[in-house]
């Protein structure tokens, strides 16, 4: 049975909206957890795909901002514009996979380690279903290492949900592990916190057998991911929460 060097993170996805109005879900996801430089190992799988049809897929074109080799030159990339002093060594991506070709991604994370295992920065890829994308930048001025207790703040410019207007900032804390994953995002407006997020879990074996088990453990996964994120939204209209237009797309693809 083939192991690849990555994992399955098997995951609660929680959210609580604090105001107006109390509202809060969460919902049992898997993810995939892979670094960049194993991705073409998984061509040695059977049930998940680079190119092409299968149970899983994990496409290279559903990444990057239109970044045509986004497993190769786009973190590299990013880290130059944003002036990384750290010599970069792996890449971990964690993402929702195509299941059955359908892909529908709100968040995948780029956490990008030193030579020396060290979480340095992290870029956040989220996606809205206005099939618009935008992408957070996440790391110390310094460069220092990121540990579980750092808060990392980025303004918030890019629209999402249409019960929240783009103002405020979010804050962001990573807890990268060799055996679990706890990455938390909190939505400030000045000092009132009005969204708490999560994303937790622990790292399996990638492997055929246990991705055919997540397969009717979470079957259409990504379908159900979108379909909440609707669901969710005619319960807020039921609260009578406001509904906000949504804005112009920033100006630029990446932001912190």
């Amino acid at each position: 049975m083939t192991i690849i060097d990555g994992g399955i993170l098997d995951a609660n996805v929680f959210h609580a909206r604090h105001a107006p109005r109390e509202h809060a879900f969460n919902y049992k996801v898997f993810y995939l957890a892979v670094p960049l430089n194993r991705i073409p190992l998984l061509q040695q799988l059977k049930t998940i795909s680079l190119k092409g049809f299968n149970l899983f897929g994990l496409l290279e074109r559903d990444h990057g901002m239109g970044n045509t080799k986004a497993f190769e030159n786009w973190i590299p990339s990013i880290l130059k514009q944003f002036n990384a002093t750290f010599e970069l060594g792996e890449v971990l991506l964690i993402t929702l996979p195509r299941v059955l070709g359908f892909i529908f991604n709100p968040v995948t994370f780029w956490c990008c380690f030193d030579k020396d295992g060290a979480l340095r920065a992290v870029v956040s890829e989220v996606n809205n279903t206005f099939n618009e994308r935008h992408c957070y930048y996440s790391a110390h001025e310094d460069c220092r290492p990121i540990v579980k207790h750092d808060v990392l703040e980025a303004q918030k410019v890019f629209h999402v949900s249409p019960f929240m207007d783009v103002e405020g900032s979010y804050r962001f804390r990573f807890d990268v592990r060799p055996d679990a994953i706890n990455i938390f995002i909190d939505y400030f407006v000045g000092n009132q916190k009005r969204l708490s997020t999560s994303l937790c879990g622990k790292r399996h074996a990638l492997n055929d057998r246990n991705l055919l088990h997540r397969f009717f453990q979470y079957p259409f996964i990504t379908l159900k991911v979108l379909a909440l994120i609707h669901f969710e939204a005619i319960r807020l209209m039921l609260k009578r929460i406001h509904y906000f237009n949504k804005p112009l797309p920033p100006k630029t693809d990446i932001s912190r």
